[in-house]
């Protein structure tokens, strides 16, 4: 072994390992910042996991939403696993030359599959670098960072592919089929002689494994620790229903804070308040813009950003992390020392360093801001788009409870929509003793309550859960009762609690409130224990997804259908027949908690189609893409001051399918379609109406309720 070849083997051994220490240093840094959180408990189901991770990882499932930017990553991702056994041989081909790995007979063809695939991430560099710096997709950032794994990468490439050109040329080899652009270089530079090729090959050679090492390092510091968080975000995710919130046991928090001498604090007021699964979302974020290109505050001109919230929590977490375990962020230190994050560890390590006086900023007002806390519809558009799975609004809804539970900060409206529920059991404060009056207005429907079919000595199957807007909100009104009619029709037994029924609890929840939604609950479990309820169908999305998937928490379990999905059973049994043409140009919104929350897409759209007449047309943002109405999380009852109107933008978008007709199933929904209809100035030429009074009409001929006559109950005041 010569003298230059020796010298080559330490370098590379020395550079190696170096590279490799910082590597394992950040991973473990990091993991003591995740460490910081607070601890949960793991449903440890191996099988269940490990499917996600095939599906969502190696499927790429959510990356392929988007077809273009997929393809590309689906690209990268195969390719650069694939080339990293080309990386092997070529760094093989440098500590021993005119060697290669021992494949024998399968060589050339290992070697023509690795030029392959070599080109096409090259193809993908090229794509991407089109894509975000020329086509400049809105939803790409565009700064140096970014453009800098685009570098490496297609510096790897390049490094290889001119590396085993000049191989061949320093040590005489013909040109092969199975390494075609090798080979083509080699041609192309035939006239360089040996010794300079050799002069070359090494100097891509180094190129290349400092690439590839620079790589290995810069990951964990940067956007592309998802490739490792990213599968790890994966398998840790939840395996219960999407976007169930977590409860608060308030006994416990209590006990712990008088343990400690402090007052109780609920939600999230610091970073370490956030769970260690939450945390792992931080690093776990690409940067890539998919959730904040879908999300309808953002898109209205409002404050939020759902990428840009990850990422300051993010950062404000490897800052608080570096001052709490008082390990650097950055690394190689000599070229980070004076970074933000370097100089808070070195001065937290300091004798008699005093920790909030190096680094204490609030996380709400100095991170995250309360307009973008308050911003947040609850959509959950965000989460459906992430590739790896993260969650934004059990973020939120943690932040909005430390400001409602633990500062008593709300929004005025929102503050009184709750005072009202808590007294009333309606945002609107209005008599509770009359929430079953709503059944005068069609005397010729037979809505019982509760207390009237047990006084008959008569059973009932479903409770169905009217809601406060069913009850006294004058057009939802219609609704209800066009849905106990299509149920008297069909012969359903069914009853209703009347002036017991209150709030189903959905409305303090997303706020933030989870003591008075924990109240509601109970309260609401106790009726329907009372009642012998074991089935409930509601009107309301917000009503289903609560009593369908959370309220399990607290001791219930029964099913729960929306109307769309019974009226969909009625009519595939034939116990409900439509026969009056409907002659409509019907498009249908999709509600976010029948949808993303439930993945109820079908059955509204299959009683649609059921009514002879009607002509559905989609909008371009429908099914698992439809756009929030504005009404989820509680900003029902809070006024819009910043940007467009939500409801506004989501119905520009149905007017652009020029329907005739603007269904929904979700009374908040329709309330936000018909003042869109109304702001747009089209509400006498496009109608705003429910599945339940499309498909009665059908049924009984009867004329929906018209558009003057489509009047609210009043606004909270």
């Amino acid at each position: 072994m010569s003298p230059l070849l020796i010298a080559n083997w330490l370098l590379f051994i020395a550079v190696t390992l170096y590279a490799i220490g910082l590597f394992v240093y950040l991973l473990r840094t990091r993991y003591a910042y995740i460490k910081l959180g607070k601890k949960v408990e793991f449903e440890d189901n191996v099988k269940e996991r490990l499917r996600k991770i095939w599906v969502y990882v190696f499927g790429q499932k959510k990356l392929l939403k988007d077809k273009k930017s997929g393809t590309i990553h689906v690209m990268f991702f195969y390719g650069f696993l694939l080339v990293q056994f080309g990386a092997i041989d070529f760094i093989w081909k440098g500590l021993a030359p005119d060697s290669h790995l021992p494949l024998g007979p399968l060589y050339p063809a290992f070697t023509f599959f690795q030029e392959i695939v070599t080109f096409v991430i090259l193809i993908a560099v090229l794509w991407a670098f089109y894509r975000r710096y020329i086509e400049k997709l809105v939803r790409l950032k565009r700064g140096w960072k970014n453009g800098l794994v685009l570098i490496f990468i297609g510096g790897l490439m390049v490094s290889v592919l001119v590396g085993n050109g000049m191989g061949m040329i320093w040590h005489g080899h013909e040109t092969v089929w199975s390494e075609p652009i090798a080979s083509s270089i080699a041609i192309l530079f035939g006239f360089v002689p040996p010794t300079a090729a050799a002069v070359v090959f090494y100097a891509m050679w180094w190129v290349h494994l400092l690439f590839l090492l620079t790589f290995l390092v810069y990951v964990p510091q940067s956007k592309h620790f998802h490739l490792i968080t990213g599968p790890a975000n994966v398998y840790f995710h939840r395996l219960d229903n999407v976007g169930k919130l977590r409860p608060i046991n308030f006994e416990e928090e209590e006990d712990e804070e008088a343990n400690e001498d402090e007052m109780p604090s609920f939600g999230v007021g610091r970073i370490q308040d956030f769970t260690q699964a939450q945390m792992i979302d931080f690093y776990a974020c690409v940067e890539c813009g998919r959730c904040t290109n879908m999300c309808p505050a953002t898109g209205t001109g409002k404050m939020l950003s759902p990428m840009d919230l990850i990422v300051k929590l993010r950062d404000h977490l490897t800052l608080t992390g570096a001052v709490e375990t008082k390990k650097k962020p950055w690394v190689p230190t000599l070229a980070f020392q004076g970074t933000k994050g370097n100089q808070l560890a070195m001065a937290a390590g300091a004798e008699g360093a005093v920790i909030e006086d190096i680094y204490s900023p609030s996380l709400i007002g100095d991170v995250i801001t309360e307009e973008e806390i308050w911003a947040c519809t609850t959509c959950r558009n965000c989460e459906d788009q992430c590739p790896v799975m993260n969650e934004h609004v059990d973020k939120i809804i943690d932040l909005r409870r430390y400001l409602v539970m633990t500062e008593g900060k709300m929004d005025a409206d929102a503050q009184r929509a709750m005072t009202n529920i808590e007294r009333q059991g309606n945002p609107w404060g209005l008599n509770r003793k009359e929430k079953e009056n709503w059944r005068d207005a069609r005397p010729d429907i037979h809505i019982p309550t509760v207390k009237e079919v047990s006084k008959a000595g008569e059973e009932f199957e479903y409770l169905f859960w009217v809601g406060s807007m069913g009850s006294f909100d004058n057009r939802s009104q219609k609704i209800a009762l066009s849905f106990a009619h299509l149920m008297n029709e069909a012969g359903v037994k069914f009853a209703i609690l009347g002036n017991k029924e209150k709030n189903s609890g959905d409305t303090p929840r997303r706020l933030g409130n989870e003591f008075l939604f924990q109240e509601l609950a109970s309260n609401n479990i106790s009726e329907f224990e009372k009642a012998g309820v074991t089935k409930i169908v509601t009107i309301d999305p917000h009503a289903y997804n609560i009593f369908k998937n959370e309220y399990s928490d607290f001791g219930w379990n029964g099913e729960v259908l929306h109307h769309t999905e019974m009226l969909y059973d009625l009519v595939q049994a034939g116990r409900l027949k439509p026969q009056y043409a409907v002659e409509e140009t019907i498009t249908f919104h999709d509600s976010c908690y029948l949808g993303r929350y439930n993945d109820v897409y079908d059955a509204p759209r299959e009683v649609l189609k059921a009514i002879p007449g009607v002509k559905l047309v989609e909008m371009d943002r429908n099914r698992e893409k439809g756009m929030c109405c504005g009404a989820g999380g509680g900003l029902m009852w809070m006024e819009e001051h910043v940007g467009n109107r939500v409801n506004v933008a989501r119905t520009e978008q149905a007017l652009e399918v020029n329907p005739t007709i603007i269904s929904s199933g979700c009374p908040y929904c329709l309330t936000m379609l018909s003042d869109g209809t109304k702001a747009k100035e089209v509400e006498e030429t496009v109608g705003t109406y429910d599945i339940a009074e499309l498909l009665e009409k059908s049924i009984f001929g009867e004329i929906m309720p018209s558009a003057e006559d489509e009047e609210v109950a009043p606004t909270v005041q």
